[in-house]
This record gives C-alpha cells, sequence and structure tokens, in this order.
C-alpha cells in the first residue's frame, strides 16, 4: 500500500504530506482546489513524463516522494535487481523524483540513483491508475488474457496449461535444432566447402607427431653433418683407432699393472679396474662409429627435410601452434563434415518431428481454448451485472477470444469489449472515449477480479462522472468492497461515495501573502461531516445539510458490504 505521499512546490502545493490509509482513501475538495495535483504527483514517482511547468512560480525545484509498505515485495524486487538497484527492506520501498527549473530532474529508489524508466517499470507493480491517464493495465490485451486466466483457473500452474507449454516448449527446441542444423543455404555449402578445404589440405600433408620436435633434429642434423663427422671421427681417433689413443694408453697401462700385481698384490685391483675402462672405451668408440655410419651428407636429403619444416610450419601458422593442434584441427573438421554429409537425413527426421510436435500443441492448444471459451462467459457475465449495479442498465460486456499463432502462453488473444447502450456495437476497452465511463467499466471489472489481481494501489479518478443518487452509492459499496483486498485512493465529487471511505481528505486552497495555495488534509468526525455537508449544499449550509451528511456517514459507514 501507499503509505505516505510528500509533495513539495509542485503547481499550487507548497508543501504537503499525506499518510494515506489502507482500504478506501476517499479525496475531495472544490473544483479548482489541486485534486488534480495529486495524481501529478503520484504520476511523477510512476515514471511518468516531467514538465517544468508543474514547478511552483519562483521555485527551483519541485520534489515528490513515495512510501509503500509491500505484503509481498518479491516482484518488485526482482524488477530493481535487473536495474542493479537494492531491494525493498522489510517490504518498505521509497521512490523520489525531482524536477528542477533549469531541466534537470532526477529518481531514486530505495535512496540509489535510478531513471524514469525504471521508475516506470516498477510503476506498473504498484499503482493502476483509472481515469483519463494512460497508467492503466487493465487496457493491455497481455494483461487481459492474465486476468482471463486467473479468472478461469486455466493459467500456469494448471495441469492444462502446464502441458500446452510442456508440448509448445518441446516444439520450439525442435525448431530450434533445424534451424541450427540447417542455417541458410548458402552458409552451409560454405561451411561445407571450408571444411573439406581444411581437411584435405591436412590430410595431403600426412602429418604425424613426428613432424614436431623429432623433424626439427633431423633436420639440424642434417645441416651440420660434415661437422658432425668431423668432429665425430677425431673423438673416435682419440679414443681407440689412433697412435696415441686412449685404448693403447689403457693396454701399456695393463701391461705394467700386470708386473706391478707381482710385487704389490693391491694392484691387482687396479689391473681389473683398467681392463673395464679399456672395455668401455672400446664400446664407446663402437657407439660413436655406428651413429656415425648413420649421419647422411646428401645435400637432396636436407632439401626434402627443409621442404617438410616449411609445409609444418606453415600448416601450424594456420590450424594450431603445434602439429598436435593442427591434427585435433582435421580431426574436428572430419567430423563436422560427416555431419554435414548426414545433414539432409537428420533435417527430414527433424520435419517428421517438427509436424507431430505441431500437432501436439495445436491439440494442446485447443483444450486450453476451451477452457478459456468457458471462463470468458463466465467472466462477462459477471462483468455485465457489475455494470449494472453502476447505472449501465443495458450495458453489455464482452471477452472475446480470437485465434492467433501459437505462442508461449497459448493460441489465443483476448479483448475485453464493452456496448454501453443496446444497439450500439461493442468496442476495445481503449476505445471508450469517457473517462467516467471507463472508470466505471474498470471498477466493475476490480470488483469480479479483485482477489486475482496483484497490484496493490487502485487510483480511480473522475469515476463518478455524469452520475448520481443510488449509482453513487453503488459505486460506493463497490469501492468499498474491492478495497477489502486492495488499497483504493478515490478523487470524487460525490458524497453518496465519498461516505464509504475508510479514510477522507479534503483539498482547499487559500490565498497567503498574495500566492495561492493548496493543502491537503485528513478530516474526521465533525470535519468530515461538515466536507460532506459542503459536498450536498454547496456554499448554503444549513443544519439540515449537515445533519443529512451525518446521517449519510453513519448509514454507509455502518452498512454490510459483501467481499
Amino acid at each position: 500500500m501507499l503509505q505516505q505521499l510528500s509533495v513539495r512546490n509542485l503547481a499550487i502545493v507548497e508543501e504537503a504530506r499525506v499518510d494515506f490509509a489502507p482500504g478506501l482513501n476517499v479525496v475531495t475538495g472544490e473544483t479548482g482546489a489541486g485534486k488534480s495535483v495529486l495524481i501529478g504527483a503520484l504520476n511523477l514517482v510512476l515514471g511518468e513524463r516531467a514538465d517544468r511547468g508543474l514547478i511552483r512560480a519562483g521555485a527551483a525545484e519541485a520534489s515528490v516522494e513515495a512510501r509503500f509498505q509491500l505484503a509481498d515485495s518479491r516482484a518488485v524486487d526482482a524488477r530493481l535487481a535487473e536495474a542493479g538497484l537494492p531491494p525493498c527492506e522489510d517490504g518498505q520501498l521509497i521512490v523520489r523524483r525531482t524536477i528542477a527549473a533549469t531541466g534537470a530532474g532526477r529518481c531514486w529508489i530505495n535512496d540509489a540513483a535510478a531513471t524514469a524508466q525504471t521508475l516506470r517499470q516498477a510503476g506498473l507493480l504498484l499503482v493502476d491508475m483509472h481515469g483519463p491517464y494512460d497508467h492503466q493495465s487493465l487496457l493491455s490485451t497481455d494483461f487481459q488474457l492474465e486476468l482471463l486466466d486467473a479468472f478461469g483457473h486455466c493459467g500456469p500452474d494448471t495441469a492444462t496449461y502446464d502441458a500446452y507449454r510442456a508440448a509448445y516448449d518441446d516444439w520450439k527446441k525442435l525448431e530450434r535444432e533445424r534451424a541450427s542444423l540447417a542455417g541458410s543455404g548458402d552458409g552451409v555449402a560454405a561451411e561445407s566447402d571450408r571444411l573439406s578445404f581444411v581437411a584435405s589440405e591436412i590430410a595431403a600433408a600426412q602429418l604425424s607427431e613426428a613432424d614436431g620436435d623429432e623433424l626439427i633434429a633431423r633436420h639440424a642434423e642434417a645441416a651440420n653433418a660434415e661437422a658432425i663427422l668431423a668432429l665425430g671421427t677425431a673423438v673416435s681417433a682419440a679414443l681407440d683407432e689412433g697412435e696415441g689413443s686412449a685404448f693403447e694408453g689403457l693396454a701399456a697401462a695393463q701391461q705394467r699393472l700386470v708386473e706391478l700385481a707381482r710385487l704389490l698384490p693391491e694392484a691387482e685391483s687396479w689391473l681389473q679396474e683398467t681392463r673395464a675402462a679399456a672395455v668401455q672405451v672400446q664400446e664407446l668408440g663402437r657407439t660413436i662409429g655406428d651413429r656415425l655410419q648413420r649421419i647422411e651428407t646428401d645435400p637432396g636429403l636436407l632439401a626434402q627435410l627443409e621442404e617438410r619444416m616449411a609445409l609444418v610450419q606453415k600448416l601450424k601458422r594456420k590450424y594450431g601452434p603445434t602439429v598436435t593442434d593442427v591434427l585435433a584441427t582435421l580431426a574436428r573438421a572430419e567430423t563436422r563434415l560427416a555431419e554435414l554429409r548426414s545433414r539432409a537425413e537428420r533435417l527430414a527426421a527433424l520435419d517428421g518431428e517438427i509436424a507431430r510436435a505441431a500437432d501436439n500443441v495445436r491439440d494442446r492448444a485447443a483444450a486450453l481454448t476451451r477452457e478459456r471459451q468457458s471462463a470468458a462467459r463466465k467472466l462477462a457475465k459477471a462483468i455485465t451485472r457489475e455494470l449494472r449495479d453502476l447505472g449501465f442498465a443495458k450495458a453489455a460486456f464482452d471477452v472475446a477470444l480470437a485465434p492467433c499463432e501459437p505462442g508461449a502462453r497459448g493460441a489465443d488473444t483476448v479483448e475485453f469489449r464493452f456496448a454501453p447502450n443496446p444497439g450500439e456495437p461493442a468496442s476495445a476497452l481503449r476505445a471508450i472515449a469517457s473517462s467516467g465511463e471507463i472508470s466505471r467499466v474498470m471498477l466493475a471489472t476490480k470488483s469480479v477480479l479483485a482477489e486475482h489481481d496483484r497490484i496493490p494501489l487502485l487510483v480511480f479518478d473522475e469515476i463518478d462522472a455524469n452520475i448520481g443518487g443510488e449509482i453513487g452509492r453503488a459505486v460506493g459499496r463497490k469501492l468499498r468492497a474491492v478495497a477489502a483486498r486492495h488499497q483504493i485512493i478515490c478523487i470524487t465529487h460525490l458524497p453518496q461515495v465519498a461516505a464509504y471511505g475508510h479514510a477522507h481528505y479534503a483539498v482547499s486552497k487559500s490565498v497567503q501573502g498574495a500566492r495561492t495555495c493548496a493543502r491537503i488534509e485528513p478530516v474526521a468526525d465533525s470535519a468530515r461531516a461538515a466536507e460532506m455537508a459542503r459536498m450536498l449544499g454547496g456554499a448554503d449550509m444549513t443544519s439540515v445539510t449537515l445533519a443529512h451528511a451525518r446521517e449519510m456517514l453513519r448509514t454507509c459507514q455502518q452498512e454490510p458490504i459483501a467481499k
């Protein structure tokens, strides 16, 4: 509910704070006293366009602050989270907006800077304005469908609706798969050509893991073959092939050690170690010789290896930093090519699955439509009865269903239609010109749908246009009944409506220091009776009029209201 609305320097209001009550809040006052300022202030905090002309003459800035207390803030919190704003604390939501004479303006939600667009989005969840204003959710055909489903118990979390939605989601999933596989004809052909080229280029090279470090090593060997042979031959000669080689020296040492061992027994171990060293030197020499025999000095081999390395480097530049990456690219290309080659078969299979899924969607949609048609007839009758209580004795209300392409919410469009007079064709609610008519239609609809509507605050302006007497009392009774489930603010000129309010606020204006000022104040007891008497008798208030006002208040406040 709206707990408090504070206004400063807006139109003829210098400063005002209104603490609203739960239930039905009625606002009265003489024509031109400033009741429209209240609507203007609410529109500002609901994100409507700011007009510098609203700023009180001589003031640099106008400001409006609204404090809401929400029983369930989850939907609002989700909307705030999308905008990166803090959530409500203990259900408290504070919205502020300023308009500067310079043209600048600022918005805040829960003390965090916000945009007017965010205010508008949050406002759709908070307030429903009924009157000559645009903030009317009931005029939206999407919202009308939501209300019909809520009234007929055929919306989300019901068996028929959920069965339809599951069928619809399956159908759309298959269509997305087909679109992904099919793509555009040119795109698939281009992808196939590109992958064929990639696979052919890599496969033709017959790469293996040996084309990595091993190829680099072979190239280095071939490029340095002559130097390797020269150095290797020299090493072999130093070990065991030339005069003065290591092996020759070890052989001479062995002869001396044989003689030494006769004289010094411990030299026997030295002899064995020398013989082992001689064997190792021979083995090392043979190993080096064998390896040198495999060194190729053929210039043709070097050219081949260089050509191979150039090819491998080219493939790595195009398809991956390593040979392993290039081979992985080949595997992916071949896998995707296999998928594309089987594309025709999968597309044909998907076409069959999609056709069957579409049939299932149509069947489920038809079941949902039948439930909605039944609910539409009942809703139309119920609202028509309410309208006749509100002065439309011959009016007719219709909930028209029309088929449409299956969507996330079914295959129906809904339009609420109204014919105020017999013989006239029914028109869509948004086409009704009279604000008094549209407000009473809204009230009748809210009376029927009150338990399904989640918006906490309803604002009715000019709801009593062109009515009076018993119809006025009927309007008051219905407002009070709807107020059992919603907070209502109703601006009215009818005492018959005002008498049903749980709380009453009077708007007045006066001249102070050559400036016109408007005030909005709660009235109760004798002050409320006096305001009612003014509404009944105008400026010529008499004791009879005052007594009539008191009796009307007593009767209406004590009257039992069906909920």
